[in-house]
């Protein structure tokens, strides 16, 4: 079994090497994608002219632009992530009242009871050691300050990722999975773990609640399988095996796909958490 320490230092490798490059590149897609999410995420967080806030995760600075947009000139967004690529991308289209520090949420020397408001939109996964990063933001927030963030629920929940992986597998390598508590995407999936990691972290007036909605993975069939390899597990699959599995990979992923092709783009179920607490 890794240490925290090891899957911490795993998480920072992937994210400042491929796995900051292939998001880079799949970000328009992935934009749209979860754009119904967002706004959910973002409506919930309720920023407010004024308010300083702390965006975890924060990627390519897309939620830090709206959350600026919210608290308005007198009020201030830090957007943190620990992708050196991401943040400097980030940071190319700053607005003024927003700055940006390539940084681990979960160590990081945030001012303390300086936030009114911790938001994320699927940033908090992959903490190696999520109670103490939780800890951690939790000094970073107000008495009166709160936490929002959005998390993926369970693999098996989320058809969008496990339609083409099911139809991809056969034709792959074996895929190793995660540990109930290592990070990764789906690590929140469990609403029982997700409180008791944010109670252990000492947070109060938790609200989980379910968010269902749909993800357009593309305007049409061809469309996804051109893009399907530029990020996630099936882009890392793909490098590793010859060309004529990956065709064929992609060809059971175009079958799967069928029964979900409309004439606004395929579309596949998303399951989430919207996630609220206290300080």
């Amino acid at each position: 079994m890794k240490s925290k320490e090891e899957l911490a230092a795993e998480q920072a490798a992937y994210w400042n090497g491929p796995g900051g490059a292939m998001w880079l590149g799949a970000y328009d897609r992935i934009r749209r994608g979860i754009a119904d999410f967002s706004e959910i995420a973002l409506a919930a967080a309720g920023a407010q002219p004024g308010e300083r806030v702390i965006d975890i995760g924060c990627g390519t600075g897309g939620t830090t632009a709206e959350l600026a947009g919210a608290v308005g000139a007198s009020g201030h967004v830090l957007g943190v992530d620990i992708s050196e690529p991401l943040v400097e991308a980030a940071r190319a289209r700053a607005p003024g009242n927003a700055t940006f520090e390539v940084a681990d949420a979960a160590t990081h020397a945030f001012a303390p009871a300086s936030a009114d408001l911790v938001f994320s939109r699927f940033g908090v996964m992959f903490f190696g050691d999520p109670v103490a990063a939780f800890r951690n933001i939790r000094r970073a927030l107000k008495p009166s300050g709160r936490l929002v963030f959005l998390c993926w629920r369970t693999a098996a929940e989320n058809p969008w990722g496990a339609v083409p992986m099911r139809a991809a597998q056969p034709f792959l390598p074996p895929m190793a999975r995660p540990g109930p508590e290592d990070p990764g995407q789906y690590s929140f999936g469990d609403r029982n773990r997700v409180e008791r990691i944010l109670l252990q972290a000492g947070f109060d007036g938790l609200s989980i609640e379910p968010v269902d909605g749909m993800l357009n993975q593309g305007s049409d069939i061809p469309d996804v399988l051109q893009r399907i390899g530029d990020f996630g597990p099936l882009a890392r699959a793909f490098k590793d095996v010859a060309p004529e599995q990956v065709a064929k990979a992609k060809a059971a992923i175009a079958e799967a796909l069928g029964p979900h092709a409309t004439a606004e783009g395929v579309k596949l179920a998303g399951a989430c958490w919207l996630v609220r607490a206290h300080p």
